[in-house]
């Protein structure tokens, strides 16, 4: 398989994470590149990152996708549990995600020049962050790995590598213990930003 990607892309970091923890990192070839390279739009029209072409050729796109099908790789344990627990993990990788997804989008924003609407954009999607932060400091994930577990993680690792000067564990003692302890985990201390 191969992984086109970006180092300091949160998203690639999950898609890492997840093939660590299910042991088929040896299977991936890692191609790090950037959106505006169009080899990368042969392989996702979007041309966004991450993007997995498979030992078939097949081009999966998103990492949501890309984590799921890698789910299917292997004989690792699953990254998404079974019955209940499933939605729960879930939930936690739509937050992981959505904070990205924000602070992704407020770094985008902070290349325009300034006037009221940047402005605007930026603190709205801070207050998107800084909600879901305080769902996940009133609602811990569980102390287990899985892809909720490293959706969150990987969203609070951007924080740290994008946003260090706004610390987020201000005010959430219960979320940074459990972010602390996820950070021992090979999988997740294996693919810190830096």
């Amino acid at each position: 398989m191969k992984l086109y990607y970006s180092p300091t892309s949160p998203f690639a970091r999950k898609v890492l994470a997840c093939a660590i923890a299910r042991g088929i990192e040896d299977q991936i070839t890692l191609v790090s590149i950037t959106t505006a390279d169009p080899e990368l739009a042969t392989h996702n029209p979007l041309g966004k990152l991450p993007c997995l072409v498979t030992d078939d050729g097949v081009d999966l796109f998103d990492s949501r996708v890309i984590c799921t099908y890698l789910n299917t790789v292997g004989e690792g344990f699953s990254m998404y549990p079974e019955q209940g627990l499933r939605i729960r993990t879930l939930k936690y990788e739509a937050i992981g995600d959505g904070i990205c997804d924000a602070g992704v989008l407020r770094r985008y924003e902070m290349g325009r020049a300034k006037d009221p609407d940047r402005d605007a954009a930026m603190a709205a999607q801070a207050l998107k962050v800084a909600r879901a932060l305080d769902v996940l400091e009133a609602e811990v994930p569980a102390a287990h790995v899985d892809v909720g577990a490293i959706a969150v993680v990987c969203a609070l690792g951007y924080l740290d590598f994008r946003y260090a000067h706004e610390p987020w564990r201000e005010g959430r003692p219960k979320l940074a213990a459990w972010f602390d302890d996820m950070m021992t985990r090979p999988c997740l201390a294996q693919t810190a930003p830096h």
